[in-house]
């Protein structure tokens, strides 16, 4: 039984292509993505992961759509925090590099339904016919750069989204130390405050209610 347990799990884990920002141009070029962001913990990323994995299955190898999941626990977090992802799972569709949000619904009818009318070949070395001018004057500028400085110019950005994503996280962090410093100050005031006998106040004060009424 646990033999058989633990072959339903890895069959299950092979389900999906897990995206990180090592692979994510890869498995994204020339493509229209449909992603869900999610986190282990979260109890309706567990709910919708069999009607995902089906989805997955059904675009699985397709040449110019991709179903995947990013795990923002986990070596996905970057791009979760690129993409402004704030609650699970949260669904994003359309092209790899300007994805937008998914609003319809998640059952596995609505679903399919959007993938087959909504996803399909996107603009890209591969699809110029589908890019507007002003991308295919980006690819044209990009091929005359050549491979090597092509290289350069995206280490660079990647180096400055990175910097970015750093001093974010080290502004949360000065909000989370500020947010916790007022805390402590007004949970410190409050009990100075209860501590002047405002409790033996109220009950002096409901006592003397309770003898006018009587009167």
């Amino acid at each position: 039984m646990k033999a058989a347990a633990l072959l339903l799990a890895l069959a299950a884990s092979t389900h999906a292509t897990v995206l990180t920002p090592d692979n994510y141009d890869d498995l994204t070029q020339d493509k229209s993505v449909f992603i869900k962001f999610f986190a282990p913990w979260c109890g309706h990323c567990k709910k919708l992961k069999p009607t995902w994995d089906i989805l997955i299955d059904e675009y699985k190898g397709h040449k110019d759509i991709l179903v995947a999941d990013v795990d923002c626990t986990a070596e996905g977090k970057p791009l979760c925090d690129a993409n402004g992802v704030k609650g699970f799972p949260t669904l994003k569709y359309g092209d790899p590099s300007d994805l937008q949000d998914y609003q319809g619904g998640r059952d596995e009818k609505d679903l399919k339904k959007f993938a087959s009318e909504k996803l399909g070949p996107q603009c890209g070395v591969k699809n110029l016919d589908l890019c507007s001018d002003e991308k295919k004057a980006q690819i044209a500028s990009f091929q005359a750069m050549g491979a090597e400085k092509l290289g350069e110019f995206i280490g660079e950005q990647e180096a400055k989204i990175k910097e970015l994503n750093e001093n974010f996280s080290k502004q949360v962090e000065d909000l989370q130390k500020l947010y916790e410093g007022y805390m402590k100050d007004k949970e410190a005031a409050e009990a100075a405050l209860k501590g002047q006998g405002l409790g033996l106040a109220k009950a002096v004060r409901k006592s003397l209610e309770a003898t006018t009424d009587e009167l």
